[in-house]
């Protein structure tokens, strides 16, 4: 069928590992209705720690108001998701609902619902409009965002102050107070670059977006571009110069960040949660919060959706699906999840409850400057590849043309 062909090396990978999955089902369950019952295969990724547990959660107080219904829950990293929902849809055993990010390819091969089938029209009316935007394909909505997220610069304040330099806004100053940072020694980084396959994407984005540039829309990928390229030589130029730490192109953002924690970065780009791990880790951190620096000190954030999708499994569980997701996203019940895995919500009605959340405001302030990933273009899936095999490269001796233009021919082939 048509979905692997666009799954791509995602599948092929998936296919060849098969034998390695060791949780390639739902805890046993078929997924199939029970007795008068139903039971709904239910696949997350996990965002921290915390993830199971919330969701366990969520589905005790979804089935004890609901006693008809099962929820069968599967808990995978982030590291091996794509890998176990190309499986699974390769052998006929797709969850009911699905936590992920790419969704259009499963759109465009008719394996989901349109969202306002599977939800209630009040539920659907709380949705920041631009995020039912960018969960569209050719108009219809067919995943619900789950939680927003937006990028910001994390600035150790106290090594900016002790090597003289200033918090930049624009990329000239970044560059300058980097290298003033890493100049102080001591195994310090002016600045925090993660290249590596965790999240290269999102740090290209951060640059290639910075400079002007984007990667595409929903029609076309465009990677090998010339603004993009401008983001991408002067990443090389900030590598270069001794701005960052050492082996940037195998950085992976999560222990950079511990880094960062531990006071040894002067600056990197953070995610909501990552205010929380500081104050579990070190809350004596000096440390502040500003824009991304771009080429022109323009505004601008990467922001991230995820969603959540039903998959046409079974028709009888139409009724089911939508009960969960109404219940799910009901303010008492959503806010909570949000606020405990340190995310933005997608809903009206949740960020009026957060609206006075300190440690969010830089990041609500940022968000109506965000710019998001093609996610509806199918050929996402292999751009997104692309970057986390790729980009890294930049630090070395490939140059920055060279890079895009083998992620661009990586996204052609498919």
């Amino acid at each position: 069928m048509a979905q692997y062909r666009r799954l791509g090396g995602i599948l092929a990978i998936a296919l060849a590992t098969t034998t390695g999955l060791t949780a390639c089902g739902f805890g046993g369950s078929t997924g199939e209705a029970t007795g008068d019952g139903t039971t709904l295969d239910l696949l997350v990724p996990s965002y921290s720690d915390a993830t199971q547990g919330l969701w366990d959660d969520v589905i005790a107080g979804f089935e004890e108001e609901n006693p008809d219904i099962d929820v069968n829950l599967q808990v995978e990293s982030w590291d091996n998701l794509e890998s176990v929902i190309a499986t699974k849809i390769q052998g006929g055993e797709a969850p009911d609902i699905y936590n992920g990010g790419p969704f259009a390819g499963f759109a465009e091969d008719e394996l989901l619902y349109p969202v306002d089938e599977v939800i209630s029209e009040e539920t659907y009316a709380d949705f920041q409009p631009t995020f039912l935007e960018n969960a569209q394909v050719g108009g219809t909505t067919y995943g619900l965002p789950f939680i927003a997220s937006a990028r910001a610069l994390f600035v150790n304040d106290a090594l900016l102050e002790e090597a003289g330099a200033e918090v930049p806004a624009t990329w000239d100053e970044l560059l300058e107070s980097a290298k003033k940072v890493s100049e102080l020694g001591g195994g310090v980084a002016g600045y925090g670059m993660p290249l590596g396959s965790e999240e290269a994407q999102a740090e290209a984005a951060v640059w290639l977006w910075g400079g002007g540039g984007s990667f595409g829309d929903a029609e076309q990928i465009t990677i090998d571009t010339p603004e993009n390229l401008e983001g991408a030589e002067f990443i090389k130029t900030m590598i270069d110069e001794g701005a960052t730490q050492a082996d940037a192109g195998a950085t992976d953002r999560s222990p950079l960040f511990d880094i960062f924690v531990q006071g040894k970065v002067g600056m990197q780009v953070g995610l909501p949660p990552s205010v929380g791990q500081i104050e579990s880790d070190n809350p004596e951190l000096e440390y502040s919060i500003h824009p991304i620096p771009t080429k022109d000190g323009e505004p601008f954030t990467l922001g991230v959706a995820d969603h959540l999708m039903a998959f046409q499994n079974d028709g009888d569980k139409q009724e089911a699906i939508t009960a969960f997701f109404d219940y799910f996203y009901s303010a008492d019940v959503y806010v909570p999840w949000v606020q405990a895995e340190g995310f933005l919500p997608t809903t009206l009605s949740g960020s009026e409850q957060l609206a006075d959340e300190e440690a969010l405001a830089p990041f609500l302030d940022v968000l109506p400057d965000a710019q998001f990933y093609p996610t509806t273009n199918p050929d996402w899936n292999a751009a997104d590849s692309a970057f986390k095999a790729l980009f890294g490269q930049l630090d070395g001796n490939k140059s920055a043309k060279d890079v895009l233009a083998e992620i661009q021919t990586q996204v052609d082939e498919g």
